[in-house]
């Protein structure tokens, strides 16, 4: 990789392929693989990657194990200058959550037509929330497929 090939930090890319480098992390532990990062100006304060095997816990999803590390970082119970990014669409329970915790912006990367909040319900988050779609979509969605395709 050269100089100009690095991605600069501080932009929704850098920021995205941190959350991919969690979403391996929990394929490497047969976790399907989504990962999740929050991010405070311009610092990280939280990383996670779902563990519902590893917890035994259907509700360890990464962007519920990232919220909450990120309020216990800052010492409150809402996010609203921060901005988590998750490599797949959340699904309904983690809208709820993003929600709650009013987090200011919410950037994922590969749409979930099966079980994403936007199909079951699509005024969940805050109106308050940005959201921006499809950061490094590809690359998300691939990761997917492959965990997927090697289970079959």
């Amino acid at each position: 990789m050269t100089q100009h090939d690095a991605v600069m930090p501080f932009t929704d890319e850098y920021y995205m392929q941190q959350a991919l480098a969690e979403a391996r992390r929990a394929a490497d532990e047969n976790e399907v693989p989504v990962g999740a990062i929050v991010v405070c100006n311009n610092r990280i304060i939280a990383r996670a990657h779902n563990q519902t095997e590893r917890l035994n816990d259907p509700t360890a999803h990464a962007e519920m194990l990232a919220i909450t590390a990120a309020t216990d970082a800052l010492g409150a119970k809402y996010l609203t200058d921060c901005v988590l990014y998750v490599t797949v669409e959340p699904c309904v329970m983690c809208a709820g959550a993003i929600a709650w915790a009013q987090v200011g912006a919410l950037v994922y990367g590969a749409d979930d037509e099966k079980r994403g909040y936007r199909r079951y319900a699509p005024d969940a988050l805050n109106t308050a929330t940005e959201v921006r779609r499809g950061m490094l979509e590809n690359a998300c969605a691939e990761l997917m497929r492959d965990f997927f395709r090697k289970k079959r």
